[in-house]
C-alpha cells in the first residue's frame, strides 16, 4: 500500500511527541513493505511545496503560516488555512492511484478538507488518530465559553474532520466512552493506544551527559519533557518541586515549550527553588540522551479535563525503563492501567499529599525505581508497541 500520513508537525524540526510517534509509525509501515508519504506544513519556505525524505519516509512540506507557540487568534487563522494551502500545494502531485489510504492526526482539527480531497481523488479509506478532544479541553479549562461563537466555529471543523474518517482511533476505553457520549454512535471508533518503538537509547561512552552539563551528579532527577501548557497544569508539578526542596539530592528538570513556561520560571523565582532547572526544547536525539540520564519520568494532567488523555511523553519514559510519577483528572483510566501494572505511581490531581508521598518513596529507594521501570517497559511491549499499532491501523483501512 501507498499511505499518506497527515500531521501538522514533523521531523526534523519538531520536538513534539506526536511528530516522533508518526515518524516511528511511518518507519514501521516501510519495514512491512509499504510506501509512505508524510504531508505536513512548514513555516517560511518560499516554494509552495518541497519534497525530501528521512529514514526512507517521503515528506511533502507545504508552506504555512506559524501554528505553534504564537497567539491564539493568529494560530486559529493559520490552522484554518491548513487544508486549503496543503491541497493547493499537492493537488498536481496526487493522481488517482497515488494513495491507498490516508492516516491523519488530530490535533489539528483542520485537516478534514485535505483528507476529503485525497479520498475523493484516490477513492481510498482514511483513519483518524484522535489524540486530543479539542475544543472540549479548552472549554473544560475555561479558556473559551461553551455556546460561544468561537466554540461553534471550532466544532464545525471538528465534526467535519470526524466525518472524513472511516475509522477513528482513540487512546483508551474511557476516551471512547467520552467521545460517544458527546457524538453518539455516529462515527466508527476503536481503541488505538499511543505507541513507541521498543529500542532504548544507549549513551555513547564519550557523550556528555545532562548530569555533567548541569552539575547534577549524584542527584535523583525528576524529569518532565514535552508541552508546558494549560492542559498539563504545570503549577501542580511546581508545587511538588517546592515540597521536595528539603531533599538535598532531589532535582526537577523540565524541558519543553508552551504557554506556561513563564509561569514555571516565575514560580521558581518566587519560591526560590534551587532544585529546579528549565531548558527549552531540544532535538529528538538530545531528548533521548536526556531520558537515558534521569531517574523518574514526570507528568501531569489538568484536573479540569473531562477527556482521558494518555500523554505521549510516557512512552519515552517507558522505553528507557523509567518509573512514572504523575497525576491525572478524576476517573482517568490511565491511573488504573499504570498502577495495576506497577509501572509507577499515579494519583488524582489535587491530592498533593499522595503525590508528594510517592515522590519521596521513589527518592529513597533505588530498587523501587528500578523495579517499577522494568514493569513500565513490559507494559510498553504488551500494549504500546508500534508494530501492533501499525497492524491495527492497516486492518481498519482494509475493512
Amino acid at each position: 500500500m501507498h499511505l499518506a500520513l497527515v500531521i501538522d508537525d514533523y521531523l526534523p524540526h519538531s520536538t513534539r511527541v506526536g511528530a516522533k510517534m508518526f515518524h516511528e509509525l511511518a518507519i514501521e509501515f516501510i519495514s512491512q513493505g509499504h510506501n509512505v508519504t508524510v504531508i505536513t506544513p512548514i513555516v517560511g519556505q518560499k516554494a509552495a511545496l518541497t519534497q525530501d525524505s528521512i529514514d526512507g519516509v517521503n515528506i511533502w512540506r507545504f508552506n504555512s503560516g506559524p501554528i505553534k507557540d504564537i497567539g491564539k487568534v493568529k494560530r486559529a487563522l493559520n490552522e484554518t488555512l491548513l487544508s486549503f494551502k496543503a491541497w493547493q500545494a499537492i493537488k498536481n502531485q496526487v493522481k488517482h492511484d497515488s494513495f491507498d489510504g490516508v492516516i491523519y492526526y488530530s490535533p489539528s482539527i483542520f485537516f478534514g478538507g485535505l483528507v476529503a480531497k485525497i479520498k475523493q481523488r484516490c477513492l481510498c479509506p482514511s483513519y483518524l488518530v484522535l489524540r486530543d478532544l479539542f475544543p472540549q479541553w479548552v472549554i473544560d479549562a475555561g479558556m473559551i465559553k461553551q455556546g460561544s461563537l468561537i466554540e461553534r466555529y471550532f466544532r464545525l471543523f471538528e465534526h467535519y474532520s470526524y466525518r472524513q474518517a472511516d475509522t477513528i482511533g482513540l487512546m483508551s476505553e474511557k476516551n471512547v466512552e467520552v467521545f460517544q457520549q458527546a457524538n453518539g454512535q455516529n462515527y466508527p471508533t476503536q481503541i488505538l493506544r499511543n505507541w513507541a518503538a521498543l529500542k532504548p537509547y544507549e549513551l555513547e561512552d564519550n557523550s556528555l551527559s545532562i548530569r555533567g552539563e548541569l552539575g547534577l551528579e549524584g542527584k535523583v532527577i525528576y524529569f518532565y519533557g514535552g508541552n508546558i501548557g494549560h492542559a498539563q497544569d504545570m503549577a501542580n508539578l511546581m508545587r511538588l518541586a517546592k515540597s521536595m526542596c528539603h531533599y538535598e539530592n532531589a532535582h526537577f528538570l523540565f524541558v519543553g515549550q508552551g504557554d506556561e513556561v513563564d509561569l514555571i520560571n516565575n514560580l521558581a523565582v518566587e519560591w526560590q527553588l534551587d532544585n529546579f532547572t528549565y531548558l527549552p526544547s531540544v532535538n529528538q536525539d538530545e531528548f533521548k540522551a536526556i531520558l537515558a540520564n534521569i531517574d523518574v519520568g514526570l507528568f501531569s494532567l489538568s484536573a479540569q479535563h473531562t477527556a482521558h488523555n494518555f500523554p505521549g511523553k510516557l512512552l519515552g519514559y517507558m522505553v528507557q525503563s523509567l518509573p512514572i510519577l504523575g497525576s491525572v483528572n478524576e476517573g482517568n483510566d490511565l491511573m488504573d492501567l499504570m498502577n495495576s501494572h506497577n509501572a509507577g505511581f499515579i494519583t488524582v490531581n489535587g491530592n498533593d499529599d499522595d503525590f508528594l508521598h510517592n515522590a519521596i518513596s521513589l527518592y529513597h529507594d533505588h530498587q523501587l525505581r528500578s523495579s517499577l521501570g522494568v514493569n513500565a517497559y513490559s507494559l510498553l511491549k504488551n500494549e504500546f508497541a508500534v508494530a501492533t499499532i501499525a497492524h491495527n491501523v492497516l486492518e481498519a483501512l482494509r475493512r
